[in-house]
C-alpha cells in the first residue's frame, strides 16, 4: 500500500516520518514550499516527548504528485479539506480511498465531493482520530508534544483488508484502535474539543485555564450542551482515553467535582510524557497555537462551529456553544483581546442562561 499524506504538519508529518522509518512507502505532501524543500534537503527534525530525532522521509510539492493514488491521508487543517481533495481527484484510481486524518466533521464533505466527481461516496472513506499532538515549528521541524492513540474505522462500519493494513502501518507511530463506530468517536472528539476551544480564550497554559476549577465548571457546562446536540442528532457518543461523556451530565455537586477531577486527570495525561529537558514551544492547544504562534485562523469554524450547525438543524440548544465560537471568531478577527476576562464573560452568560453545573 502506497500512502500519500496531504499536509505535512504535526499530525501528518509525524505519521509519515515514523511509517517511513519502519520501511513503509510514504510521501509527505504540503503546499508550504519551504517546508517541503527543507524535508527534501535535510530530512525531518523531530523533538519533544521522544527526544531529538532526525528522520528521512520522501516529500513532494503538490504539483509533483502522479496517479493513481492508493491510500490518501488528508492531514490539512479542516478548513482546507475541500481544496486539498479537489486537487487530488484527477489522480484517483479504481481503488483509491481517503482518510480524514484531521479534526472536524470532514467525512461527509469528502464523500459528497467524490460522489459529485462520479467516484462513489462514503465507501471510499475511512474516518480517524489522531489523538497524539504536536506542532509544526519551522520548515523541516516538528515538535512532538504528547503521546496518544489513533482511532481508525471504515465509515460504513465494516472490517476490511485495507483498514487492517493501514492500521498496521500507522502502528509504527502509536497504538491504533480499530472502531466499528468511528462516526460516534469523531463526534466524541468534537464534543470534547469544545473545552479545548474554551481554553484558547486566553494566552495561558492549560493548567491555568481548564486546570482552574471555576473555569472547568464553565467549560463543563458548554460540553454538556454539546452532548445534547449529539443526542438530538441521534449520535451515540463514544468515550475514549481521557473523555467519558457520562461525566459531563452531573446531577449533584459531588458529580461536578468528579468532572473537575476528570478534567485535571486529562491535563495530567497530556503532560505526563513531557520531560523538563525540552522547553516545549507549543504550550497550549492547537487552537491556541494557530491564534498565538501561527497568527492564522483556527479550525473552530470547521469543527466546533459545525456542532452549532448540526444543533441548529435539529432545533437543539446551542446557546453556549455558539457564544463560545463567536468569541473565538472575534479574537481571530482582532475584535477581542485574549484574556481571562473572556472566561468571566462566558461564565456570566452561563449563569444568566441558568445553565451552570450543580
Amino acid at each position: 500500500m502506497k500512502i500519500t499524506i496531504i499536509g505535512a504538519g504535526a499530525i501528518g508529518g509525524l505519521a509519515g516520518a515514523f511509517m517511513s522509518q519502519a520501511g513503509h512507502v510514504v510521501v509527505l505532501v504540503d503546499r508550504w514550499a519551504e517546508h517541503v524543500d527543507a524535508i527534501k534537503r535535510d530530512g525531518l527534525r523531530i523533538d519533544g516527548v521522544r527526544g531529538d530525532l532526525h528522520l528521512r522521509v520522501p516529500a513532494a510539492h503538490p504539483h509533483e504528485l502522479t496517479g493513481p493514488l492508493e491510500a490518501v491521508l488528508i492531514a490539512t487543517k479542516s478548513q482546507h479539506t475541500g481544496e486539498a481533495l479537489r486537487e487530488l481527484i484527477p489522480l484517483f484510481g479504481p481503488d483509491t480511498f481517503v482518510v480524514s486524518f484531521q479534526n472536524g466533521f470532514n467525512e461527509p464533505l469528502i464523500a459528497d465531493m467524490l460522489a459529485e466527481a462520479g467516484l462513489g461516496g462514503m465507501e471510499r472513506v475511512i474516518g480517524s482520530i489522531p489523538n497524539y499532538g504536536g506542532a509544526l515549528v519551522d520548515p523541516g521541524h516538528i515538535e512532538f508534544v504528547h503521546e496518544g492513540p489513533i482511532q481508525l474505522g471504515e465509515m460504513q462500519g465494516a472490517a476490511t483488508p485495507r483498514l487492517a493494513e493501514l492500521a498496521d502501518k500507522l502502528s509504527s507511530l502509536t497504538e491504533v484502535q480499530v472502531s466499528d463506530n468511528i462516526w460516534g468517536q469523531i463526534w466524541a472528539k468534537e464534543v470534547y474539543s469544545v473545552q479545548v476551544v474554551f481554553s484558547a480564550l486566553a494566552d495561558a497554559r492549560i493548567h491555568e485555564t481548564l486546570g482552574n476549577p471555576r473555569y472547568a465548571r464553565i467549560a463543563g457546562a458548554v460540553v454538556r450542551e454539546a452532548l445534547g446536540i449529539a443526542v438530538a442528532n441521534g449520535i451515540t457518543v463514544e468515550k475514549f482515553d481521557f473523555f467519558d461523556p457520562a461525566n459531563y451530565r452531573p446531577q449533584t455537586p459531588a458529580d461536578t467535582q468528579k468532572l473537575i477531577d476528570n478534567i485535571n486527570h486529562a491535563i495530567w495525561l497530556l503532560k505526563k510524557d513531557q520531560k523538563p529537558q525540552h522547553d516545549f514551544k507549543k504550550k497550549g492547544s492547537g487552537i491556541w497555537w494557530d491564534i498565538v504562534y501561527r497568527k492564522r485562523p483556527s479550525e473552530v469554524r470547521s469543527s466546533v462551529g459545525k456542532l452549532v450547525d448540526y444543533g441548529n438543524a435539529v432545533g437543539a440548544d446551542t446557546r453556549l456553544t455558539a457564544r463560545l465560537c463567536s468569541m473565538i471568531y472575534e479574537i481571530e478577527e482582532g475584535q477581542r483581546p485574549l484574556g481571562f476576562d473572556n472566561f468571566e464573560e462566558l461564565g456570566a452568560f452561563v449563569e444568566a442562561q441558568d445553565l451552570a453545573l450543580p
